[in-house]
């Protein structure tokens, strides 16, 4: 059997990446878009239910246009059953919509589970207050094949290890808007699907959902027994789906003697497809003016992908040396008297030079 689990769908989200309007109007019709496109691939590829840990909104108060979309969604899709764990940014909203959907199913504070095809799907919506009940009161059959949703971070409010031996086959977790999985203990993983499409710079990477396969396993191999006596197991792949990827670069430029080759180095390392978000970082130490280059590297890169941000993180370069040689120049005794300095690391000394050059040279401080 085929289990989709997805989390952090954030629909109706107002976008980070600081993009111009039109473009942000565009990437929010695109998160919409990519729920969709993981629904028709649970219907083209024949999965039976589909696992929400959390957030399918932006906001505790969603918009009618991204509740409509959602719960007609799931309406359309009778194929699917639906089990829907709200998150922190959807935790208010109201359930009105769903009454009359047969195929959707949530979860309340307390441990909710529901059993479908023979498999236990078992949620409740995490918080401070109620985490200590949660914990001891977690039940699972032994026998069972058991898939938990939660949402939060095993790095902070939930404790993966107050988990183990609860006989967990699979965590389906959300909050997290990366993929990554792991053990919770011998029989049971975990995983974050991450979020269906990146949305700003920090949501950097492939993004999509995780198919669960309840598989039948070896005899005498680890996994939880059926009602026939046979083994399960439950395997996880995740399956990258976002129509654009977000992808950030650093891109050293130490090398550049002027915009124009810098610019050339940026152009030669930058290879995502067109239809992608790019964030440039430029590194290192360059020896020309740099007070336009940030620009430059924009708009040699615009048009080629769907949007790109440059960030100049580079560094004048500095000849101490040379400035330490300068005799009857204040430059030369402000560095020697630096490098005398016994008080100072050599990354603290570096620091102060480069500063101290920039107010003689330019007349402001570049920190």
């Amino acid at each position: 059997m085929k289990i989709i689990h997805c989390a952090d769908l954030h629909l109706g989200s107002k976008m980070r990446a600081k993009l111009p309007e039109e473009k942000a109007e565009e990437r929010r019709g695109e998160v919409r878009e990519a729920f969709e496109k993981m629904l028709r691939y649970a219907k083209e590829n024949g999965a039976e239910a589909v696992l929400i840990s959390g957030d399918a909104f932006d906001s505790d108060r969603p918009a009618m246009r991204d509740k409509q979309l959602f719960y007609r969604a799931v309406e359309a899709h009778k194929e699917l059953t639906f089990f829907y764990l709200r998150g922190n940014h959807d935790a208010k909203e109201e359930n009105s919509l769903t009454e009359d959907l047969p195929n959707l199913f949530t979860f309340g504070n307390e441990w909710t589970t529901y059993s479908f095809r023979g498999v236990n799907i078992t949620g409740a919506e995490w918080h401070a207050e109620n985490a200590e009940k949660l914990y001891a009161s977690l039940s699972l059959p032994e026998n069972g094949v058991n898939i938990v949703l939660l949402h939060g971070d095993i790095g902070g409010e939930i404790d993966l290890r107050r988990l183990k031996e609860k006989n967990i086959d699979y965590l389906a977790l959300g909050h997290i808007h990366s993929f990554s999985e792991g053990k919770i203990d011998e029989r049971g993983t975990y995983a974050y699907s991450g979020c269906l499409e990146g949305r700003g710079y920090d949501e950097c990477g492939k993004k999509g959902f995780v198919l669960l396969n309840v598989i039948p396993q070896n005899p005498g191999g680890m996994g939880a027994k059926n009602a026939a006596g046979g083994e399960k197991k439950i395997s996880v792949a995740f399956v990258p789906s976002s129509i654009r990827e977000i992808t950030e670069y650093r891109v050293d430029v130490s090398s550049a003697k002027n915009d124009y080759e810098a610019r050339e180095i940026v152009r030669r390392a930058v290879v995502s497809p067109q239809k992608d978000m790019v964030r440039v970082y430029l590194t290192g130490e360059v020896g020309f003016d740099r007070r336009a280059l940030e620009k430059s590297v924009s708009e040699s890169l615009s048009g080629r992908y769907y949007y790109a941000s440059v960030k100049d993180e580079t560094r004048a370069k500095c000849d101490f040396a040379a400035y330490a040689a300068e005799n009857n120049s204040l430059k030369g005794e402000f560095v020697r008297l630096t490098l005398a300095r016994e008080d100072l690391t050599a990354e603290e000394k570096d620091a102060v030079i480069r500063l101290g050059i920039n107010v003689l040279e330019n007349g402001e401080a570049e920190l």
